[in-house]
């Protein structure tokens, strides 16, 4: 017996959000067992694939690059049983196919024919990524042309910058023509595509600045000397524990005891009422490179000590920097950090906010400043590690007094961190 049966979104997969459809990863016809990628898609914070829930074949696709879909979006059809291979394909839907089979009419996401080869023998050579997929349309580069290092002869990335930097005159970046001159001389440039989540980051940022919630920032100077040299005290055990301890480990500390002093910065404004959360969870706004920034969550602060921070704060952002964020990683925060200081900025301001938080605070640049102390009466200059610290508020939630009210209590926290005493 054959059955088919719908290709959606796994329940759950975007917490009811919506995606944008990125490519298919198979034609039509191609076999595909349990686990393998399928599909890919982007939401505005990470880019993710989908994978074949039976063993089966392809049948009728009917999402395209650039569709809207949710968990309810019929994808395709996946044929499953004895002859899932020449199973009929389904009654046409209302979406427009992306696709015909192979044999019948070429499609957008067509396996070249040395790529079609090495499926059939069951390399796994065809199913790109979303971070190689890119790089090959930035240095225009055949797949085919590469080997690939991955499982099963898959491409990565990796392997990509190396066939490009080994052989730089066989891969080129895609330029378009000029677009002025001056003198004689026009102007090069390249144009390089938004992703769907550098438009969304954009829509994002837009409604939160102008169309949202007015924007007001205050920013307080920090001694940073206490948490340096618990640091300096507490890594190498830290490490030795398989974590690392870092300076945002201690942020999110010490944002969790001030919020429970000033509870209104961990809130959600409505137009009828503040909604203020029990739970603190924080995102961490990780930086991508040129692909845009995502924030994932480190969840219930409050009940966590310095080294349950870490840990947790620790697998959120190695799973941000592999690509392997889902979207619950990334969901249910109250408050967010952005830690601006690591790429050297003293001050950033206003930092956006992530709506429908009412607060982000902002961390500069640590560095070493002349400043002067009073001690036994007299004034004296003396050096102190310092950074500023800024928290950028909704200001139809917020006003100055719960503003430096929390910004005084961090501050403090981070000041006055104890440090065990040396043996």
């Amino acid at each position: 017996m054959n059955e088919s049966m719908t290709i959606t979104l796994p329940v759950g997969a975007l917490e009811g959000t919506a995606a944008v459809f990125s490519a298919w990863l198979v034609n039509e016809g191609d076999t595909v067992h349990k686990g393998d990628p399928i599909l890919e898609l982007e939401t505005d914070k990470v880019a993710m694939e989908v994978c074949a829930e039976k063993d089966g074949s392809i049948g009728k696709v009917l999402a395209k690059s650039g569709d809207d879909v949710d968990e309810q979006t019929i994808l395709g059809y996946l044929n499953c049983g004895e002859s899932s291979e020449l199973a009929s394909v389904p009654v046409e839907s209302e979406i427009t196919p992306h696709s015909q089979t192979t044999e019948t009419s070429p499609s957008t996401t067509k396996l070249t024919e040395g790529e079609d080869e090495v499926a059939r023998k069951g390399s796994r050579r065809h199913l790109i990524g979303p971070a190689v997929r890119k790089l090959l349309r930035q240095y225009d580069v055949n797949v085919s042309a590469i080997e690939g290092t991955g499982k099963g002869g898959r491409v990565t990335r990796d392997d990509v910058l190396a066939f490009v930097e080994a052989k730089p005159d066989s891969a080129r970046i895609m330029s378009d023509a000029p677009l002025s001159s001056v003198g004689t001389e026009a102007l090069k440039s390249k144009r390089v595509p938004h992703t769907a989540m550098r438009k969304k980051i954009a829509s994002h940022m837009v409604d939160s600045l102008l169309h949202t919630s007015p924007h007001v920032t205050s920013v307080f100077e920090m001694d940073m000397g206490r948490i340096i040299e618990h640091r300096k005290m507490c890594k190498m055990g830290f490490e030795e524990a398989g974590v690392k301890l870092t300076f945002t480990a201690y942020f999110l500390a010490a944002s969790a005891k001030a919020m429970q002093k000033v509870p209104v910065v961990n809130a959600r404004f409505h137009e009828d009422c503040l909604e203020i959360f029990e739970d603190i969870n924080i995102g961490v706004g990780t930086a991508l490179g040129d692909d845009g920034l995502i924030v994932p969550v480190v969840k219930h602060v409050q009940e966590k000590n310095l080294f349950e921070i870490a840990s947790a704060l620790q697998q959120q952002t190695d799973k941000a920097r592999q690509g392997k964020l889902t979207a619950s990683d990334m969901k249910g925060g109250t408050f967010t950090i952005s830690n601006h200081g690591v790429s050297g900025s003293l001050l950033a301001a206003p930092i956006i906010i992530n709506q429908p938080q009412v607060a982000i605070l902002g961390i500069g640049k640590l560095e070493k400043r002349a400043v002067v102390e009073e001690v036994n009466g007299e004034d004296i200059i003396v050096i102190r590690p310092k950074c500023y610290v800024s928290l950028s508020i909704d200001h139809r939630a917020l006003d100055a007094y719960q503003t430096n009210l929390f910004l005084s209590h961090f501050v403090e926290v981070i000041e006055n961190w104890p440090v065990p005493e040396s043996k």
